[in-house]
């Protein structure tokens, strides 16, 4: 039996609020960059785990560091003259019976792998770009033991919490999609200069929207200071049409790379990297302190801080956020329901399908029929606990 306990919500709405901050911390940003690695590690032993005993064993790799390196732009060029370091450390069972597991060899490759995707690096680049490193703490599993605990509810292994929210307000949507179409491969293939570093952060004052957005510039492609910026102003125009298209704020102002300066004589005073990367110019990272389980940092609203990426899916620091960001998105699109919040608390050694309590928060027009679907939903959803877990392994959750 889940304790469930269900709140009205009173006072202001999101939406009614004078003043309200978002931020995305865009794929090549040194957080977003940790918190990428240490998941595609996770995952990657996960399914190894998995093919191999039927479960997925003990470990945590969710200790990310991201040391930045050092580079030369130049307009047309310029080197990597010190290579980016990334350590993933953490625990990990690497031992079952007298069978080893390979943790180094799996979670590098899968580190590797998961750079070259989202950075669209070549190998050359790569190993050039960035020195890797895997260091856990190991463990060892009973055979039985393990292939024993395969179809069972596994038990949480910390006293932990999940939060998040639904739906998303307009600025936290504008966000998102700014966010997502600088980063995606047609704004790539359009504007080849744009790195993939980038940040948004937007500040609604009442109906009126101020971004600020931070975009690494790739050298090579630049020829010039009038021709960087030359190429913002392009970029500007063609993120303030999108904008226009999608969204209805009375005003948007669009700033990027504000700490330009206008009377620069060289790529000192300007954006310029060789890879469009911050971590190339002293940028450092670190897992968990990039976008939350919503892929936003939210600070007007209800949130958590424990990182979800590299923990393993028995983790309620990790399963519970993606429970209540599912519970939460499901029961924003109940009929009248203009704002919820979820909070599910685990604790130790209990079943993780049977939470200490799930706290939903609700604003809505029919409090008793939205209550009682909110809770239909809430035990729908940690019935379908191993699935879930399943498909987080796969990759199927965003989780930041």
């Amino acid at each position: 039996m889940i304790n469930i306990v269900t709140e009205e919500l009173k006072g202001l709405s999101i939406e009614e609020e004078e003043v309200e901050i978002v931020e995305r911390k865009g794929i090549g940003h040194p957080d977003y960059i940790c918190d990428a690695l240490s998941e595609a590690a996770s995952q990657a032993l996960s399914q190894y785990y998995l093919q191999k005993f039927g479960s997925v064993l003990h470990h945590n790799l969710d200790k990310g560091l991201l040391v930045a390196g050092k580079s030369t732009p130049e307009f047309g060029g310029g080197k990597i003259i010190k290579p980016i370091k990334i350590i993933i450390a953490g625990r990990a069972t690497d031992k079952v019976g007298k069978f080893v597991i390979p943790v180094v060899k799996i979670a590098e490759k899968a580190a590797k792998d998961c750079l070259s995707q989202i950075l669209n690096l070549t190998k050359k680049e790569l190993a050039k770009t960035f020195q890797i490193s895997i260091d856990f703490k190991p463990g060892a599993a009973n055979l039985q033991e393990a292939f024993k605990k395969r179809n069972k509810i596994a038990l949480a292994n910390d006293t932990s919490f999940g939060v998040a929210h639904a739906p998303l307000s307009k600025t936290e949507k504008l966000t998102l999609n700014v966010a997502n179409l600088i980063n995606s491969q047609n704004f790539t293939k359009k504007f080849p200069f744009v790195g993939k570093d980038i940040k948004v952060m937007a500040l609604r004052e009442k109906e009126n929207l101020s971004l600020t957005i931070a975009i690494a510039f790739i050298s090579k492609y630049i020829k010039s200071i009038r021709d960087y910026f030359r190429a913002k102003e392009k970029i500007k125009k063609e993120i303030e049409i999108y904008i226009k298209k999608i969204f209805g704020f009375e005003l948007v102002k669009v700033n990027i790379n504000v700490l330009d300066d206008p009377k620069a004589k060289n790529e000192a005073g300007i954006y310029l990297t060789v890879l469009g990367l911050s971590a190339e110019q002293g940028d450092d990272g670190q897992t968990g302190r990039g976008n939350r389980t919503c892929g936003l940092i939210t600070p007007f609203r209800e949130m958590s801080m424990e990182a979800t990426a590299g923990k393993n899916i028995n983790h309620p620091g990790k399963l519970y956020q993606v429970l209540s960001f599912i519970i939460a998105q499901k029961i924003g699109k109940i009929k009248g329901v203009k704002e919820c919040y979820v909070k599910l608390l685990s604790q130790i050694g209990k079943p993780l399908d049977q939470p200490q309590v799930a706290f939903i928060k609700l604003r809505v027009e029919n409090w008793t029929l939205a209550k009682q679907k909110a809770q239909s939903l809430t035990k729908e959803t940690f019935n379908n606990l191993r699935e879930i877990q399943l498909s987080i392994v796969k990759g199927k959750y965003q989780l930041f």
